[in-house]
């Protein structure tokens, strides 16, 4: 009988414990990353964030080179 009592307390003491962590845990904030505007170099097509591009007069490039290229053939 007092083995029972004993995990009884056990077991009441580990579930007040675990309830204690439980509410007084912060709560884990995982933001999404926002998602950044995407453009398409006027050159060669391809997608990037247009806070890495390069903007010509009309067109957005991927590159210096390619802005050089694209504004020299028309682009």
């Amino acid at each position: 009988m007092g083995l029972l009592r004993l995990l009884f307390w056990i077991a009441l003491i580990a579930a007040a414990f675990w309830l204690w962590r439980r509410m007084t845990r912060k709560p884990e904030r995982n933001p999404e990353p926002s998602a950044q505007p995407m453009v398409r170099c006027a050159h060669c097509g391809v997608h990037l964030p247009r806070t890495q591009a390069v903007q010509g007069k009309e067109h957005w490039y991927c590159s210096q080179a390619h802005l050089q290229d694209g504004e020299a053939g028309g682009h």
